[in-house]
């Protein structure tokens, strides 16, 4: 039996009938960009996350660039973030002409690690962009203690994260914004790209506003030097079907890595489940395991015809694209360690638990683990 990596289809079937509709409606009005189905999207998913505005835009990517942009943050500045997540973070603050200072992870949650940001932060440094990764967010209590009232604004980038919670408080509404995308293996995702900005602070959303539709406060009237960033009319549709159902998804998400924790377990291989700190609510976008000899399960579980993937194999500060930042191997040894350790597992709503046994199976055959 073929256990794939990630199944949308089984999410999808369910909610064809509502998409179909939805579509057809849209097609017939020709309600394609900015129209009230946006609208809707943003009010309702800002509700969801707890923040008072919400700004679609068109990727995660485009999230973080538009923060970066509404808070100031120019050529010059610094921009703390871990040098253990998606190669988008940092080119959010390239891009805006800023430069990008990684900092070591936390070698059980893979986040953060708030005792490496103390000494990352100089004169220079205006943001800080935590990186709830893999579902989990990340430890904001020691984050806040870390930067005290030194003007340091806070990004999100929670675009693993739709629901995962610190405390009870949903991750997105802690910093001046939250960054979200909707690519279609997200817990919540769209059949294409899509992004989202939240915040509690009108400015911002008015900007974001204003710059993801060419700078535009009202039409022709381009007050400021904006980009096409928008989120499409069709996408946010069907994003508000599918957020009714988000938090089912993500129980369905936890009760697979419940399962995984119980077989993994009975197999002897306690130590390969991932770790969940009191107080956090992972969502697990991704089902993370640490193993020493990782590319040779990997053959071995595509030989069994099991999905799976590696996120992330290069660290970003070993990437061509930013050699020009002058860092070097050794200069993040624990998250330098996950990139040869770290393996993920087939993990989607509606995975069966004889899919997880056949997965957890073939681990515990591995000689190598």
């Amino acid at each position: 039996m073929m256990v794939p990596f990630v199944d949308l289809y089984r999410q999808h079937k369910q909610l064809m009938p509502e998409i179909e509709q939805v579509v057809r409606e849209i097609l017939a009005d020709s309600r394609f960009v900015l129209g009230r189905e946006l609208k809707e999207f943003e009010e309702s998913f800002a509700r969801y996350v707890g923040c008072q505005h919400g700004v679609g835009v068109d990727s995660g990517y485009g999230a973080l660039v538009v923060s970066l942009l509404a808070l100031g943050i120019e050529p010059g500045d610094e921009v703390i973030l871990p040098a253990n997540t998606f190669y988008a973070t940092a080119a959010a603050v390239r891009k805006v002409g800023a430069r990008p200072v990684f900092v070591d992870v936390d070698e059980k949650t893979y986040n953060i690690d708030p005792e490496c940001i103390a000494e990352a932060i100089t004169e220079k440094t205006k943001a800080i962009m935590p990186v709830h990764l893999y579902g989990l967010s990340v430890d904001f209590d020691s984050i806040k203690k870390v930067i005290g009232k030194k003007n340091i604004r806070i990004i999100e980038d929670a675009c693993q994260a739709h629901g995962a919670k610190y405390k009870g408080k949903n991750v997105g509404s802690f910093g001046d914004t939250g960054c979200f995308s909707f690519y279609p293996a997200k817990n919540l995702g769209s059949i294409g790209e899509g992004g989202m900005v939240v915040t509690d602070q009108p400015d911002i959303a008015d900007f974001i506003s204003a710059y993801r539709n060419c700078g535009q406060t009202k039409k022709y009237y381009h007050d400021i030097l904006g980009e096409n960033r928008r989120l499409h009319n069709l996408q946010a549709a069907i994003l508000n079907i599918k957020l009714k159902h988000v938090d089912e998804w993500n129980r369905e998400r936890r009760e697979a890595a419940r399962i995984y924790k119980v077989r993994l377990e009975e197999s002897g291989l306690e130590d390969l489940v991932p770790y969940e700190p009191e107080g956090f609510y992972h969502v697990f976008h991704l089902y993370v395991i640490r193993v020493k000899k990782r590319d040779r399960l990997l053959e071995r579980l595509k030989e069994n015809e099991i999905g799976a993937g590696i996120h992330y194999p290069i660290p970003i500060h070993l990437l061509s694209s930013m050699a020009d930042l002058g860092y070097k191997e050794g200069d993040f040894p624990v998250t330098e360690r996950l990139a040869g350790e770290i393996l993920s597992l087939p993990m989607f709503p509606g995975i069966t638990e004889d899919e997880i046994g056949q997965v957890v199976k073939a681990i515990a055959e591995f000689k190598g683990v």
